[in-house]
């Protein structure tokens, strides 16, 4: 019962947004009483913190840091992560955006609360995508940077995509960012 309301609400959330989603609507969704919602998470923001930890972490982790882990080298990838998330926009026929991103953009600079629980979840990634970059010879700073670099372009053409509802944004990024980590070193 507890992951089926965590996938309701990852979902209003990601469609609707975490203030214009009520806890009515979660409920129905999940299709559980108010009870039930209530012994699980005492509160909206409980919910919304578990939603971050829970499953976007977790979406992160998948779309990024496993692809990224599992590459022959950083630059296969960090293009196998964009092709991984466009192909599945492209199939999908919409752009939500990024989970991270939208609730990172609505929520860290006015939460706290949130912005501790999102700060991991970028902190990983960027860890992820640095560590393989030194484990291919680059400075520590260096590969820091890059993958900061990394995960900014593809958040910045995420929004791109989300507004011209395409994911052909995300691509013209990874070009940018293929080249630049070339260039690099």
């Amino acid at each position: 019962m507890r992951a089926r309301i965590l996938d309701a609400a990852a979902d209003l959330f990601l469609r609707k947004g975490y203030h214009d989603t009520s806890v009515q609507e979660v409920m129905r969704a999940a299709g559980v009483t108010a009870g039930a919602l209530h012994h699980h998470f005492v509160s909206k923001k409980q919910l919304g913190l578990s939603v971050v930890t829970d499953r976007i972490a977790e979406s992160v982790r998948e779309a990024w840091i496993r692809p990224v882990e599992e590459a022959r080298d950083a630059v296969s990838g960090v293009r196998a992560a964009f092709h991984l998330v466009a192909d599945g926009l492209r199939e999908q026929g919409f752009v939500r955006g990024c989970p991270a991103n939208n609730l990172a953009a609505e929520l860290a600079f006015a939460d706290a609360d949130f912005r501790a629980a999102l700060q991991p979840i970028f902190e990983e990634w960027r860890g992820a995508i640095a560590r393989r970059l030194v484990g291919e010879g680059r400075e520590a700073d260096e590969a820091r940077d890059l993958a900061t670099l990394v995960v900014a372009a593809y958040s910045g053409a995420m929004s791109v995509a989300k507004v011209e509802q395409t994911p052909e944004p995300l691509l013209i990024a990874l070009r940018a960012v293929e080249g630049r980590l070339s260039l690099a070193g």
